[in-house]
């Protein structure tokens, strides 16, 4: 039979085993790939953009978002909703 010690210690040695093979498997499973030149034009295409090639579908989107936010403004890249930039 095995002492405490022998199982705290088999234990502790089966939790980082187990820690370390997720972490490889999830590792392995991200990649970073370069987008290639003819891959830049399908990613520009306008129905690849928010609210796609609609723009009511974008219209409708930023009046829901004023009407729960209660403020206007702060669609674009810079600043935020409260109106500094």
């Amino acid at each position: 039979m095995k002492s405490k010690a022998e199982h705290k210690n088999s234990h502790a040695k089966f939790i980082c085993l187990t820690s370390l093979l997720s972490l490889t498997l999830l590792s392995s499973a991200c990649s970073i790939q370069e987008v290639k030149a003819w891959q830049k034009g399908t990613l520009a295409q306008e129905t690849m953009r928010f609210g796609g090639p609609n723009p009511m579908i974008k219209k409708f989107d930023e009046h829901i978002f004023t009407s729960k936010e209660a403020t206007k403004g702060g669609g674009g890249v810079s600043g935020g909703g409260c109106g500094c930039n």
